[in-house]
């Protein structure tokens, strides 16, 4: 299928400067809007506990945080989603700051009731002596070891004196781990728990389900941990690429190609947050993503102006940037055009992640055919127009006075 005719040159590098000149304004406006107001972090990356519930009937978000401040939930960011086919579940993600997180105080009275030496309470038996305890970072769990496997109604009476400590209703908690006899796990009441009670008791169970479809926790220590995670990985990933580009073609290039995929996130992080999205590692995984993918079509645009430069060696570079985007062209639009038709039911019919990915994707994709015309290869040619031809023009007295003296030594 050929949507261009090979015949026509199209004057891409005519309009470069206008382009440019958008591009930055752009980029300015995406960089100016991540210090203020600030992007809208996810749970990923600041901590937090989030649930999401479908409830059976309308419900104001105003009410769901109502219901939460009853609890002593406050600042609760409600998001409304819809997806799928059938608007009128009334879905939304709830979330707090808080983390179910067990204090010191609360942790050292449970050792101490469970026996773990040398804190062990004066009632221990000899033979119930806990050998580990372990609290999980989100406070909803707690791991006991022991040198004799012990009874979980010991485990129950001894933990269910400690203020702190809420442990989730059920005949198997506290349980022995299958795999371990010596291993008992007790489940905890998390924030998510408390969440979902303060929600249905305050809107009832009319409208409140039976079970979130969700519950999802990270610890603000985690959280910057993962935020510096993703940073570092986007800037190893341009940094690799400039490598490649510069061993595979010129040192020229490289710029250039990095200069685009710079832009294609930065223009895709900007859509998000001009769309109100947040940005978690959905979104990271999904600019990771843009930047592979926007890196071939420069490759392959690379290649070809390289191949025209060896055939045509009167030609000027905005020559060949034409040429070469103009023979190019109907293969970059069918392949990214591709890329986007598979992309656009998820991005309609999707869950709230799979919207997300999608919709910074296809932005993405889009920036991807402008910005090798217009970002990538305009900065080729300045660097070619500007530093090379300065090198071209500088003087070589020394090398002349040299090669004259070799053939003249006397």
């Amino acid at each position: 299928m050929r949507l261009f005719t090979l015949s026509r040159v199209y004057p891409f590098m005519r309009i470069a400067p206008y382009c440019a000149i958008v591009s930055m304004l752009i980029n300015l406006a995406t960089i100016v809007a991540l210090f203020y107001p600030g992007p809208k972090l996810g749970t990923d990356f600041v901590g937090g506990t989030e649930i999401e519930v479908a409830f059976k009937s309308e419900v104001a978000p105003d009410r769901v945080r109502g219901a939460l401040e009853s609890v002593g939930l406050h600042g609760a960011d409600v998001v409304e989603v819809r997806s799928g086919s059938d608007q009128r579940v009334h879905r939304y993600i709830i979330r707090v700051s808080e983390v179910s997180a067990i204090s010191e105080d609360t942790q050292r009275r449970a050792e101490s009731l469970l026996c773990l030496p040398p804190t062990a309470a004066p009632d221990c038996a000899e033979n119930q002596h806990a050998t580990e305890v372990k609290f999980s970072p989100g406070g909803d769990r707690i791991t006991a070891r022991f040198g004799e496997p012990s009874s979980p109604e010991w485990v129950r009476e001894r933990l269910s004196t400690v203020s702190g400590l809420s442990m989730r209703p059920g005949a198997d908690n506290p349980r022995i781990d299958p795999r371990h006899p010596d291993k008992m796990v007790i489940e905890l009441l998390g924030t998510g728990d408390n969440m979902f009670a303060g929600l249905t008791k305050e809107l009832g169970k009319d409208v409140v389900p039976d079970a979130p479809l969700r519950v999802e926790w990270v610890g603000p220590k985690a959280g910057a941990q993962l935020r510096n995670a993703a940073v570092q990985s986007i800037a190893i990933t341009l940094i690799a690429i400039m490598i490649y580009v510069g061993l595979r073609f010129d040192m020229r290039f490289a710029p250039g190609a990095v200069l685009c995929l710079i832009h294609d996130a930065c223009v895709a992080v900007g859509a998000l947050m001009l769309a109100g999205k947040e940005l978690n590692l959905t979104v990271i995984a999904a600019v990771l993503t843009i930047i592979g993918f926007s890196v071939n079509d420069t490759v392959v645009i690379y290649d070809r102006v390289r191949e025209n430069t060896r055939r045509l060696r009167n030609a000027t570079f905005p020559e060949l940037v034409d040429l070469s985007v103009s023979e190019m062209l109907g293969r970059t639009v069918i392949t990214s055009g591709t890329a986007i038709l598979s992309l656009s039911p998820f991005l309609i019919w999707g869950t709230n992640a799979l919207q997300d990915f999608s919709f910074t994707l296809i932005i993405g994709f889009l920036c991807g055919i402008y910005s090798t015309v217009f970002v990538a290869l305009p900065m080729t040619h300045w660097i070619d127009k500007t530093l090379l031809a300065r090198r071209r023009a500088a003087p070589r007295r020394p090398v002349a006075a040299r090669a004259k003296r070799e053939l003249n030594p006397l």
